[in-house]
């Protein structure tokens, strides 16, 4: 199956191809199999790889000339298709600066080589993330002084795109201030599905269109406009739609283009009789011609098959399904729903949207934000995450500029405490510093002591009568407001997120999303709790269960997801009916000052939630005892959180109520790679896994269990990728490794390090890091031993341990033996293998085939056990409940032998007054 797609196994092999090819009048455009690559060693590699196959095909092919022979200049016969994502291991979206600063100079050669020879060279178009960077590389490159005015280069069009007219213009633009012609292939795009997905995952804008005849009418417009301006640009039309390429045909002729001046491109292995059929008609056909092997080229062999057996794939239609030519060739603008679609593309901006956009605007889907509710009927059980900043877009990337700008200039600002409503000053102030350089001071904060958290705990338990009865809709609305205003500061938050925690730029707005999330969902599922639910349908009898507050709830977070898991308590709390005491951490505490300052702009009424700052040892030991105090919520590290479990199973003298405690803690996170996994995949996720955010999440990856069968090849690569992580201050877009977050924490972690160098081998380094900030490089061990330290202990650094199983039973032992079940992930190919993983693997989130941290509210409830957790899941469907009592009122409604024939499954709230 893959022979049929794929031309050859290697240059020497595709000649084979070529030369038939060649006989039938075809002409060729090699690809060289193999996409994103996971290290600069394999993006060299691949720029090598290029520069043979250029001088390969350029002796094989001495004395060929052009099938027509006429415009032929326009036309070398070795002609070269470039994936740019393979020249570069370290793209991203938001930094398409870094990308051509590092893909100019891997590509400059080959250009070099290509104009020697007289070659063409196209750049293909990858996935959308890539798609700004390969247009500003393709337009940087080729005004340079030493190519500008060479002809010979090309670049793709997508027509799935929706601003793929806006993209054809820039170019033509572009091209007729150079002055050199240039070639453009329309083609109608191969990543469908996985850009829908993608987006919608992510509530992003999609970028596709999403019929096909909008694509096909697309590529319609875009061949017009092409062919309209002939006399600079050369039109390559990729498509195995005879309607499209007939719609190419006819326009050229009405235009008066011969037919020499443009071509076609189709794929190798597929449309033969198309192409037979172009070329007895005297076009011009080049097939595009891939080389490789089948593992390197999997995703370019799955992406054939999707189009083969699409089912509004044309070559489907005509050779599988026999549609007649009068259907086949209809004109697609009658097919989009019975209207045209529209000749310009916008795409929303977020200003006024209320669903996905570029930049963030939280996902809802109607006016209120309620996800469907509304106060007669409760919501139904879907949710509808908000959105993630796309940083594709260049006004994304601006507006995170601005944003850190303008928090530098704030650094050194002050915030008071914040009790019963009012600001509250001390003696004492706590700064809270720059970890990528800690001589900055990011903001200051007042510290509380004993007499604070005192007058804390009485406001709260002061407004706890009012708060619990407040109807619970009024909460919820309470909610959704914070999560609008999170949402308008979301690059101001980032911003101060990249500052005082050392966040990367998207690791960041995940944050922020997440908080965002916290407050919609927690908002969502109180609507499906709040009215009493009839418990049976019983004649004569109505028996209601519903929910109370439990109290004053205690909110002591920690500072790694420094709004999200802090918001997503405190919501939690609130939402329930519960008063809170606020204790952000102390490395985060400009965040927390600012998350209650947000509470207050959106309405929360004195006394509800009191924002305390101070040292954990002092006001948060002090509270977890105090006997108004009826819950904790505490999300850090095993050795307080067990300290806070065993003080809060004491009962003290005042106490009401036996205390609740929602202890979320730490992981010793494994993921194990089976003999068959997709290394691709594995590679990239568990590099993110382990060190994005500095390994500083509690579901981060510290333990990596390979089934030796695989062993050398997964450390062949992975030692490769770690190797070509980017290092450096986060304020920069593209970085993936910043600081940890203090000294305490840079001086446990290098001696960790310097300790496990004598339990294991120590594989792997980064040498290349700031001096000035607490930046520890990117670790990872060899030769580790179950029983080692490196094994069992939690670091909370970029830190990997690598551990060598006989099998998958040896390696699910050793992923099961730690004193942790938080996170776990598993890559394989194998169903019956990810079966078993499913069921054996002891973990509160078990991630397969992707990575093991970035859980989203709701889709994926967050939470373990063992000395992870208490088995609470965050984020899911059943938390609110931890911070509620259930109650239950009956009542006998028969009168004198009569009773009403039905009961209602809700009612309205008990309330007194009647609201």
């Amino acid at each position: 199956m893959a022979r049929q797609f794929i031309a050859g196994r290697n240059p020497d092999d595709v000649m084979k191809t070529l030369r038939k090819k060649r006989r039938q009048g075809i002409g060729f455009t090699v690809d060289l199999l193999g996409e994103a690559v996971v290290s600069e060693e394999e993006a060299r590699e691949y720029a090598a790889r290029c520069q043979q196959l250029l001088e390969h095909l350029a002796r094989e092919t001495r004395g060929w000339t052009d099938p027509l022979g006429k415009n032929s200049e326009l036309f070398p016969v070795v002609n070269v298709s470039v994936k740019i994502s393979a020249l570069y291991s370290q793209m991203n979206p938001a930094d398409p600066a870094d990308a051509i600063a590092h893909l100019a100079p891997k590509l400059r050669p080959i250009l070099r080589r290509a104009k020697e020879f007289g070659a063409f060279i196209n750049l293909d178009m990858e996935s959308y993330a890539h798609k700004n960077a390969t247009l500003e590389l393709f337009r940087t490159l080729f005004t340079e002084p030493e190519f500008r005015d060479w002809p010979h280069a090309g670049i793709v069009i997508q027509a799935y795109l929706r601003d793929a007219e806006n993209d054809l213009h820039d170019l033509i633009a572009w091209g007729r201030e150079r002055g050199t012609r240039f070639t453009v292939r329309l083609v109608k795009g191969a990543y469908w599905d996985y850009e829908k997905i993608k987006s919608t995952q992510n509530g992003w804008v999609i970028p596709v269109w999403l019929q096909k005849p909008e694509s096909d009418a697309n590529f319609e417009r875009l061949s017009r406009i092409l062919l309209e301006n002939e006399s600079i640009v050369t039109s390559a039309f990729g498509s195995h739609n005879v309607r499209s390429i007939a719609h190419a045909q006819a326009l050229a002729e009405e235009l008066g283009i011969d037919r020499s001046r443009f071509e076609f491109q189709l794929l190798y292995g597929m449309a033969g009789p198309i192409k037979r059929a172009l070329v007895e008609m005297g076009y011009r056909v080049r097939e595009y011609s891939p080389v490789g092997e089948l593992l390197p080229g999997m995703s370019y062999l799955v992406r054939r098959l999707l189009e083969n057996t699409s089912n509004e794939g044309f070559l489907r239609a005509k050779f599988s399904e026999h549609v007649s030519a009068t259907q086949l060739l209809r004109d697609p603008r009658d097919l989009v729903n019975g209207e045209n679609p529209p000749s310009t593309t916008i795409i929303p901006s977020a200003a006024g949207s209320l669903g996905p956009s570029r930049t963030g605007i939280f996902a809802r889907d109607d006016g209120a934000g309620r996800n469907g509710a509304n106060r007669e009927m409760p919501p139904s059980d879907t949710y509808k995450n908000a959105s993630l900043t796309n940083f594709v877009y260049p006004e994304s990337q601006e507006k995170m500029r601005a944003a850190v700008r303008e928090v530098r200039a704030r650094f050194g600002q002050k915030y008071p405490l914040v009790i019963d409503g009012k600001e509250v000053w001390t003696d004492k102030l706590l700064p809270s510093l720059n970890p990528s350089a800690p001589d900055q001071i990011v903001g200051l904060v007042a510290e509380a002591g004993i007499p604070e958290a005192e007058s804390a705990a009485k406001a709260a338990r002061r407004a706890f009568d009012s708060w619990s009865r407040t109807p619970f809709e009024e909460r919820c609305e309470l909610l959704e407001r914070v999560a609008a205003i999170l949402d308008r500061r979301r690059f101001e938050l980032s911003a101060v997120e990249i500052f005082e925690v050392g966040k990367a730029w998207a690791e960041a707005d995940g944050d922020i999303r997440e908080a965002m999330d916290f407050c919609l969902f927690y908002a969502h599922q109180m609507r499906l709790l709040g009215k009493p639910r009839l418990t049976q349908h019983v004649p004569g009898e109505e028996s209601y269960q519903h929910y109370w507050p439990r109290g004053v709830a205690l909110v002591i977070a920690p500072w790694n997801f420094p709004l999200a898991i802090l918001c997503g308590m405190v919501t939690a709390a609130l939402v329930t009916g519960n008063t809170v005491i606020m204790k952000p951490a102390e490395p985060s505490a400009i965040l927390g000052a600012l998350l209650m300052e947000i509470f207050e702009e959106a309405g929360v009424p004195p006394g509800v939630l009191n924002c305390l700052h101070g040292r954990g040892s002092v006001i948060g030991a002090y509270l977890v005892d105090h006997p108004d105090v009826e819950m904790i919520a505490f999300t850090g590290s095993r050795e307080v959180g067990l300290q806070i479990w065993e003080s809060a199973g004491k009962t003290r003298p005042g106490q009401r109520e036996l205390k609740r405690v929602v202890c979320e803690m730490g992981g010793k996170n494994a993921v194990i790679v089976d003999s068959d996994a997709d290394l691709d995949e594995t590679i990239v996720d568990t590099i993110y896994s382990a060190f994005g955010y500095q390994g500083q999440k509690c579901s981060a990856c510290s333990r990596l269990i390979v089934v030796e069968e695989n062993y050398e090849r997964v450390m062949q690569r992975l030692l490769a990728a770690a190797a070509s992580l980017r290092v450096g201050n986060p304020e920069e877009p593209g970085i993936t490794v910043g600081p940890v977050i203090d000294e305490t924490a840079y001086r446990r972690i290098q001696e960790i390090i310097e300790r496990g160098k004598n339990e294991g081998t120590l594989a792997f380094q980064a040498t290349s890091i700031p001096k000035k900030g607490y930046f520890i490089p990117p670790t990872i061990f060899t030769d580790v031993r179950p029983e080692m330290t490196l094994s069992q202990c939690e670091i909370f650094g970029p830190v990997l341990s690598v551990l060598k199983a006989r099998d998958l039973d040896d390696a699910i032992r050793i992923a099961n033996d730690t004193d942790y079940a938080l996170t776990a992930g598993f890559f394989s190919r194998s169903p019956a293998n990810i079966e078993r993983i499913k069921a054996e693997l002891v973990a509160g989130n078990v991630y397969v085939n992707r990575s093991c941290t970035g859980a989203v509210v709701g889709r994926h409830p967050f939470g373990g056990f063992k000395m992870s957790g208490g088995g609470t899941k965050a984020g899911g469907s059943d938390y609110l409940l931890n911070f509620l009592v259930p109650r239950v009122v009956t009542e006998n409604i028969m009168r004198h032998g009569f009773a009403p024939e039905a009961t209602p499954e809700y009612r309205d709230e008990f309330l007194w007054p009647p609201r």
